[in-house]
């Protein structure tokens, strides 16, 4: 009689591979969302150094005028000799945010940083800053999380 050699199987079975793609799914369904919270909140230091220098520029404004009221934002800002009273650009440095000047008198400003593109659904919504230094945000976590 001849005896039978039975070959090894080599290779992963189907349940094997469906494992293992489970596995995976569960990993990235963790994952991803975690990877879009951290992405957003690196974003965050854009707003806030946009709107610090914001403020650095209206305060060398009051200091040269006696006034915040006249002071402006924009393209090309500081520097654009058509427009002396151009402080600061309108746009964070990265262009996740987009900077206004929402109150304006001779004593006091606030600016606000207003989220835009990929940023718009941050969960701190829009920055504000006044010439006091208190810092807010519109969002639904607390000012304190998001400076």
């Amino acid at each position: 009689m001849k005896s039978r050699c039975r070959s090894r199987q080599r290779g992963f079975t189907l349940i094997e591979l469906m494992v293992a793609v489970a596995v995976i799914g569960v990993l990235g369904a963790v994952a991803y969302p975690s990877y879009l919270g951290q992405i957003a909140k690196s974003r965050r230091s854009d707003a806030k150094s946009a709107l610090l220098a914001t403020a650095q520029s209206l305060e060398r404004y009051y200091s040269e005028r006696s006034t915040y009221a006249g002071a402006t934002l924009g393209a090309g800002c500081p520097g654009n000799a058509a427009a002396p009273s151009c402080v600061a650009p309108a746009a964070s440095g990265n262009g996740f945010y987009t900077i206004a000047i929402t109150a304006q008198s001779a004593a006091g400003f606030t600016i606000q940083a207003t989220p835009t593109g990929t940023q718009a659904g941050d969960a701190c919504g829009s920055y504000t800053y006044d010439q006091t230094g208190t810092k807010g945000v519109t969002g639904a976590l607390a000012a304190a999380s998001c400076w």
